[in-house]
């Protein structure tokens, strides 16, 4: 009784802090952990069980191979070839720069997507004379639709996979259609808020356009060898991602393997490429993965499933209730601590009912319900924190107002395209 109330205590403590953000999230979640593994609430030996390699590997593979992409000026190229192709139109450049961002958001890390992106977009709207707040918005809003659409768009589906023994392929199937709707949607409201602010005269277009047209998308690209070497790697990592279920192989095998592969055929410096992995971001989940372990050990997932099995019926229950927690949650708190803590919760659940939708319904509202908030994602901090130092200030009140219309339009669409599909009309 002890253990479990310690357990508890530092995982609500721990959860505090990140919300708080008085000490830095991996700081709070190293040493939530130290405490449980001190006091032994989680046994030294059983914490290779607690902690997900497949999630923490990927992640490691994935920003090895972004980080060395990004020497060549891949992401420039792409960000000035878009600009190009909207020929000078405000609602052109909104509309590819936010496909482009969820593509890929979908294949890379989002806020790697964001930090490439985000610069190049304010540097446009500004030769554009036009408001970048709807732009910036749009961008943020897409990154996380398109980062729910895969296995390895945004850190809870990794997640999600890995616990449930999810493949690429099933999340393109079941959360590529609910991400490519949401996306319209969300463009549709996006211009309904802003129609006003992307009008320009033809004038004043066919100068932007001049500007633009000025752009040279092949001085972008810094090393043309490495670029050629990034595109190849990672078309070479999505087709594997496709296909590593039929070949047996966990993604974060895949991953590693286009890493190793780029570093060594790249012949670039391992030592700065791995000083600009997201280290802490990757000591965080093994914090959170063995906070989460404490809950495990002691019983409390369990008791926690049954109390919620005594409220829930059906799966259909269940579905709307994970799917509209999830969401309104990972609008005020960090979307990774609180997939680490429903894994276990749903994975309990499958003890009286079918819980594969439940995963789906998860996804959804991990990822898709960040847009709620300025705080609910780590694009979302990224994108404004990249506008504040250009001089672009987006409140959380501004952010709030047209966030919120998003989160719950596009949770409403994806849970009633999951209920259609696994409940029945």
């Amino acid at each position: 009784m002890e253990q479990t109330v310690i357990a508890v205590a530092v995982f609500l403590f721990t959860y505090a802090l990140i919300i708080s953000e008085r000490v830095h999230r991996t700081v709070a979640a190293l040493f939530g952990a130290a405490v449980v593994l001190f006091l032994k609430i989680v046994p030294w030996e059983a914490v290779p069980e607690h902690l997900d390699l497949d999630t923490i590997f990927l992640l490691i593979g994935m920003m090895i191979i972004v980080n060395t992409a990004k020497e060549s000026g891949l992401f420039e190229f792409i960000a000035i070839k878009t600009a190009k192709f909207a020929k000078g139109s405000p609602m052109k450049v909104l509309l590819l720069f936010s496909v482009v961002t969820a593509v890929i958001s979908s294949v890379l890390d989002n806020v790697t997507t964001v930090l490439l992106l985000t610069p190049m977009l304010l540097y446009i709207t500004r030769l554009m004379e036009i408001n970048p707040i709807p732009f910036l918005l749009s961008e943020v809003f897409s990154s996380n639709i398109g980062g729910a659409a895969t296995l390895i768009g945004d850190p809870p589906n990794i997640m999600i996979g890995s616990a449930a023994g999810l493949s690429f392929n099933d999340f393109i199937f079941n959360m590529g259609p609910i991400a490519a709707v949401d996306l319209v949607v969300s463009l549709g409201l996006i211009y309904l808020l802003y129609r006003n602010v992307m009008r320009v005269n033809k004038a004043k277009r066919d100068r932007i356009l001049s500007t633009i047209e000025g752009l040279n998308e092949e001085e972008a690209i810094r090393d043309y060898g490495l670029f050629k070497k990034s595109v190849t790697v990672i078309i070479g990592v999505v087709l594997l991602f496709f296909i590593h279920d039929r070949l047996g192989i966990e993604p974060a095998v895949v991953a590693l393997t286009g890493a190793s592969v780029l570093l060594m055929w790249s012949r670039k410096d391992p030592e700065g490429i791995l000083e600009r992995v997201e280290w802490t971001a990757i000591f965080f989940f093994i914090g959170l993965f063995i906070i989460v372990g404490s809950l495990v050990e002691t019983g409390v997932i369990d008791v926690a499933a049954r109390w919620i099995l005594g409220y829930i019926d059906t799966t259909g229950e269940a579905l709307v209730i994970i799917a509209w927690f999830s969401a309104i949650a990972s609008a005020i708190v960090d979307n990774i601590p609180l997939t680490a803590a429903m894994i276990p919760l749903i994975k309990a659940m499958g003890s009286s009912m079918n819980v594969y939708p439940l995963w789906w319904a998860l996804s959804l509202g991990a990822c898709l319900g960040g847009n709620g908030t300025a705080i609910g994602a780590s694009a979302n901090v990224v994108v404004l924190g990249i506008a504040a130092r250009e001089g672009v200030r987006i409140t959380f009140m501004d952010f709030l107002r047209v966030g919120l219309i998003i989160m719950l339009t596009t949770v409403g669409i994806g849970l009633g395209l999951l209920w259609i599909r696994y409940i029945g009309v």
